[in-house]
Formats: C-alpha cells, sequence, structure tokens
C-alpha cells in the first residue's frame, strides 16, 4: 500500500469513528500518524522532484503571499501594486508560475508574491497545490483575495491552508518536550487539561516520545497537542481583501457583510477593493505595513542630520542591536552607545544601549569606536 492510500485509509478511519472519552485516545494516535504520513509523503515528493518550478527568492524587508482561487484579481492586483507585469486574463489558471513584484511604501521594499491561483485539494496535490502552499510557507504575510461574490471562497483556501500546516492568525500552542534518557513520560500541565493523560501519552509515542518531560501551559485540543508535537507547523497572520468590489450595487453591500461575518470575518476589518480600478489600493497598503508589523528608523548620520529618505526597515520589537545587525559591518563590531530621538525615547537624545527596543519613526545615532 502506498503512502497515499494509508493516508485515506486513516482519514477515512477518523472521520468513521465517533468522538467521544472512550475513543479520545484512539483518534489521537490514528491524527498522529496521520500527521507523520503527510510529512513522510511530503519529503518524499520534494526529493523526487515533485512540485518544481515555483521556488522564489527572498528580497526586500518582508514577503508577502497573495492566496486565493483562480481568476479573483490577484494578477490585476499585484500589478497594481508593484512593479510587476503578471498575465492578465478573463479566464482561469493565468498564473502558471510564481510571479514577484516589489511594493514600495513607507521608505519598505516588500515582496510581493502572485501565486497560482489554489484548487480544492491542493493540499493533497491537486494543481500543483502543494508546490503553491510551499511558497506561502515562506512567506510573512498571507492576504486572502476573495472574489465579492464567492465569500465562501475563505473557508476553502483556510482549510487548504491547514492541510498543508500553515496556521492562520494564531500562536503556537504551549506545550514544550525535553527528551530525557530514561524514566518514561512525565507530563504536567498548569491547567486541568480536558485531555485525559492516555491520549496525551499515545500522541506524544507515536511521534517517538518515550522519553521525556512535557510542559503544557493552555487548555488545549487532540489537533493543538499534535502541533505542539509537529516541528513542521508554519504560523502566519492574514488579511482579508474582498476584490471587485466596483462591481456590487449599494444594496448588495449587507449581503456581502453577512457572508463575511458568517466566516468570522469582521466586515469593518475586511480590505474591500477594485484591483482593475485601483481603488482600496491606499488602505490595503496600509493594511500590510501593519500586520507585518514593520518599523521605520531614521539614521542620523554624522555631518549629514537625518536620513527621511532611505529608513532602515525593521520589525515591531527590534531593538538597537538589530539595527546594527541590519546595518552590518563597523557598527556591531565598533558600537559604543546610542542616541535615540523619538517615540521609543523618554527625552531627545537618549543614550541608550544594545536593548532599547526601538519604535517606527525613532531617530537613532550610532557612536562607535575609532
Amino acid at each position: 500500500m502506498g503512502l497515499e492510500e494509508e493516508i485515506e485509509e486513516i482519514e477515512t478511519e477518523i472521520a468513521e469513528t465517533p468522538y467521544n472519552k472512550s475513543t479520545e485516545a484512539h483518534i489521537g494516535r490514528l491524527k498522529s500518524k496521520l500527521a507523520q504520513k503527510k510529512e513522510e509523503l511530503e519529503k518524499k515528493q520534494s526529493s523526487s522532484g515533485g512540485g518544481g518550478g515555483y521556488a522564489v527568492e527572498k528580497h526586500g524587508d518582508a514577503t508577502v503571499a497573495l492566496v486565493g482561487f483562480p481568476s479573483v484579481g490577484k494578477s490585476t492586483l499585484l500589478n497594481a501594486l508593484t512593479n510587476a507585469d503578471s498575465e492578465v486574463g478573463e479566464y482561469e489558471f493565468t498564473t502558471l508560475d510564481v510571479n514577484p513584484g516589489m511594493l514600495q511604501y513607507n521608505g519598505a521594499n516588500i515582496q510581493m508574491l502572485d501565486v497560482p491561483g489554489l484548487i480544492e485539494g491542493a493540499a493533497e496535490g491537486r494543481g500543483d497545490g502543494q508546490a503553491v502552499l510551499s511558497v506561502v510557507r515562506t512567506a510573512d504575510l498571507v492576504v486572502f483575495v476573495m472574489d465579492v461574490f464567492e465569500i465562501d471562497q475563505y473557508a476553502r483556501l483556510h482549510e487548504e491552508l491547514y492541510k498543508n500546516d500553515v496556521r492562520v492568525d494564531t500562536e503556537p500552542p504551549r506545550v514544550t518536550i525535553r527528551r530525557k534518557g530514561k524514566g518514561g513520560l512525565d507530563v504536567n500541565a498548569s491547567v486541568d487539561l480536558n485531555l485525559d493523560e492516555e491520549t496525551v501519552t499515545q500522541v506524544l509515542r507515536e511521534n517517538g516520545f518515550i522519553n521525556a518531560d512535557v510542559t503544557i501551559g493552555e487548555q488545549i485540543d487532540i489537533d493543538q497537542l499534535i502541533d505542539g508535537v509537529m516541528d513542521n507547523r508554519v504560523y502566519l497572520p492574514s488579511i482579508e481583501v474582498v476584490n471587485k468590489a466596483d462591481l456590487i450595487d449599494k444594496a448588495y453591500l449587507p449581503t456581502v457583510e453577512e457572508n463575511l461575518r458568517d466566516h468570522d470575518i469582521d466586515p469593518d476589518e475586511a480590505v474591500f477593493i477594485s484591483a482593475v480600478e485601483g481603488k482600496g489600493l491606499d488602505a490595503l497598503k496600509e493594511r500590510i505595513w501593519d500586520a507585518l508589523g514593520l518599523i521605520r528608523v531614521y539614521m542620523d548620520k554624522p555631518g549629514r542630520g537625518v536620513d527621511y529618505e532611505e529608513p532602515v526597515i525593521l520589525r515591531s520589537g527590534d531593538t538597537v542591536q538589530d539595527a546594527c545587525e541590519k546595518l552590518g559591518g563597523e557598527f556591531e563590531e565598533r558600537f559604543r552607545f546610542a542616541r535615540v530621538s523619538g517615540p521609543s525615547a523618554k527625552h531627545d537624545d537618549q543614550q541608550v544601549g544594545t536593548d532599547h527596543e526601538l519604535a517606527d519613526e525613532d531617530e537613532l545615532r550610532l557612536v562607535t569606536r575609532k
């Protein structure tokens, strides 16, 4: 029996097994085995050259993947946002390869990837789906692009990403595992788990943990436990974009908003655009910037003043040390102290060390040894 058949057989057994306390441990073992088989299949396909042609080298300060089903307007959107020249057509599957473009915004270079339109079954390989999804896994942000008349696409896209181990808008479960030489499995939880101990140990053993100290810091279900055990999960933020908004009447807008709420999307949080007419793009750029958590730091250069034209682009939470590393060279090796003015400073020209956390639009001067 091949891996595909084994996966299908396990999925069928999971679907046909009623979930209750008496079957919980068995289902946990099955789901763990399923995760292992899928990872094995992915590695096998990668080593055999399957899914080639979609490798994209990352450039710029961040990378964004435009994800959507065929003909939602991703190529048109890419062309409107960047200097790319992605082929556009009024038919499905216009984009047959990954097309990159560079969005320049607030001094940052943000790489935008127009990936081929996903179809249902992509995670199982339909339509080169796994190759497409592998590109999404390397991004820093997922932008779900939906047709205004087909909001149901969101749930299907979300499911395809989930099947390919991409977890959107969630944090990794607080599960820590430390292997040890002997003593079996010692499970400690800071909360009263709904999962029983047998289920937890079944999942761990199925994933090769025989002797280990396991700490669980929150209430989790079986799927979250498996996510915490596996090391191939990717956690990405996302935003939702509703394209072709120019085609709807005002009377139809409440229907669109209700459809969004049905998928737990706040209509006020979704970005309505028309890629063809270029409407809503400024709001989209701002949302991309915010979702990526990028910040601008203006360098105060000796004898030349503050450079407001080409800021150093960092991430929220980054420190002076991160700025030095991005600048490279002598700044790391010869650093003495820094002076900061702006939102993160207590006062202008505050003297700080490498651990000082910077904020958007700070002005930074590095003082180095001669």
